[in-house]
């Protein structure tokens, strides 16, 4: 809430001290309030105009022409139809690779720096400035040529082998399909089955019609569409928790990492939160509409003693709804599943909810499974193969190298998938204890990333909306700590950091190895 005069306390005036009618104090105080309040609010427009400023120069750099900043164009490939509508609008801009390094890597310092800062004062400004700040953001990475990191075209070309070539992308590699066509070019995991969720597959399936540009365009669309909505749910969530939604939504939808990696490099992490998020919120919705007040997501107050004697009809809906939209979202992508077993841990003290969302979750689950068997038979997702993988930067790879062993060893990934089963098991614990699901889904999603091998910098997007809702401010903190040390590691420009200390993990022969097993996957 905004400070001004109104909202200042007034000190009781002593016996014989200033007159309470001299009103000199009293407006100078009032003065230094609104002087305060107005510094504030010029803080949090700074802090989205550096954010609004620094998107645009990254799309409209990326669009301008052949470079670093998308990756999957080259010198003599860029047609207007990746480049987007902000195609060759800086026909000055540098084309340098060390320049584009470091005017990138500025870029997103400055907006990393401007969103902490929008954290502490965009509150102020109100929803209507942040709500049209999400906005505005979206509009521009909506309009980006793919930026670099993206895996879309992946996407389509998956989706093309089975409904063009007859190829089911889950036991064919892409190097097996006609090279003619027109993604497999732009596509990069050419020895890789897919790892993407039956759901994900099928949506790409629905796509090829429109051919490879509209595809893009389309998956684009569909991806800024539920990063949106997940906002949304993230505000409508933070309201029935009593806590500030504006706070929340600055948190989910201004983070710098999420809007280039992420949106810029259109990944489908957007779809899966979504119906994460739903799953959330419709609890949520059915706590409130049991109790009539303010309750925890995913439990309730005990029903009275006929309630819980009774059948458990009628149905709830949104429980069961909310049940079915946490499978699909493992359908979507299997990170989501992990969190499965911590919002069942947090229904156990309510058993009629429980078995609601069980209900949800297996008649969801039959209806995955139905649809994967008949697209894709008795295959599932290659998972096995990409858990094998290992980027430089990833916590794992640097323990490995901290141990001396030149980076992540067999054991020490068996030993880490160990502590990630275990801290599953503990935040399932706290679920159950505080009967709150969201806080302990947080730290699970936090354990999952500081975990795995393979991490991507968007990756950071499957903790923000649980930490926005959370009352846990070092839930919060910690993913903060989280963007930091993506930005650091992700960074074009930190490649002159590293060999300014010395740092190569690359070079260590388990490191050549790791480098050698992604190139050997993306030929």
């Amino acid at each position: 809430m905004s400070s001004d005069a109104r909202t200042l306390p007034l000190r009781e005036t002593p016996v014989g001290g200033p007159r309470a009618g001299s009103g000199r104090g009293l407006l100078g105080r009032r003065a230094k309030a609104l002087a305060r309040t107005d510094s504030r609010t010029w803080i949090g427009a700074l802090a989205l105009l550096s954010i609004l400023l620094a998107s645009a120069f990254v799309v409209v750099a990326a669009a301008d022409r052949p470079s670093i900043l998308s990756p999957t164009t080259h010198t003599s490939f860029f047609p207007h139809w990746m480049a987007g509508p902000l195609g060759g609008l800086w026909p000055g801009l540098t084309s340098n690779s060390t320049t584009l390094k470091d005017l990138f890597t500025g870029a997103i310092v400055i907006m990393y720096a401007g969103y902490l800062a929008a954290l502490a004062y965009m509150p102020r400004l109100g929803a209507r400035w942040t709500i049209a700040a999400i906005l505005a953001v979206h509009a521009i990475f909506l309009l980006a040529p793919p930026l670099a990191l993206t895996d879309v075209f992946n996407y389509v070309n998956y989706g093309r082998m089975e409904v063009v070539h007859h190829l089911n992308p889950y036991t064919t590699i892409p190097v097996f399909e006609p090279h003619n066509d027109p993604s497999y070019a732009l596509s990069n995991w050419h020895q890789l089955l897919s790892p993407y969720g039956p759901l994900f597959t099928l949506l790409t399936f629905a796509v090829v019609p429109l051919g490879v540009a509209a595809s893009f365009w389309a998956l684009k669309v569909i991806l800024a569409a539920t990063s949106l909505a997940t906002i949304l749910l993230t505000w409508k969530c933070a309201r029935l928790l009593g806590r500030d939604p504006v706070a929340a939504i600055v948190l989910v939808g201004l983070n710098p990492i999420v809007l280039v990696w992420g949106l810029g490099g259109d990944h489908n992490d957007f779809l899966m939160l979504f119906l994460i998020m739903l799953g959330f919120y419709l609890l949520l919705l059915s706590a409130r509409a049991r109790t009539g007040e303010r309750e925890p997501p995913t439990a309730a107050p005990e029903l009275p003693a006929a309630g819980r004697r009774g059948s458990l009809l009628p149905l709830c809906l949104p429980e069961i709804g909310a049940g079915a939209a946490f499978v699909t979202a493992a359908a979507v992508k299997a990170s989501g599943g992990v969190l499965i077993p911590v919002v069942l841990a947090g229904l156990l003290r309510t058993p009629r909810r429980l078995v609601q969302v069980v209900l949800g979750m297996a008649a969801a689950g039959v209806i995955v499974c139905a649809a994967s068997l008949v697209a894709f038979g008795l295959h599932i997702p290659d998972l096995s193969t990409q858990s094998r993988l290992v980027t430089n930067v990833s916590v794992p790879n640097l323990i490995g190298l901290a141990l001396g062993s030149g980076g992540e060893t067999t054991s020490l990934h068996v030993v880490l998938s160990a502590v990630l089963a275990a801290s599953v098991a503990l935040c399932c614990v706290q679920a159950w204890r505080r009967r709150d699901s969201i806080t302990a889904s947080g730290w699970a999603s936090v354990t999952l990333l500081v975990t795995l091998s393979w991490v991507l910098p968007w990756y950071v997007l499957w903790v923000l909306p649980l930490a926005a809702l959370s009352s846990s401010r070092r839930l919060r903190v910690a993913a903060l700590a989280l963007g930091a040390y993506l930005i650091i590691g992700w960074s074009p420009a930190s490649g002159g950091l590293w060999s300014a200390i010395g740092f190569h993990p690359e070079k260590t022969s388990l490191g050549r190895l790791h480098q050698r097993y992604v190139k050997e996957l993306l030929n």
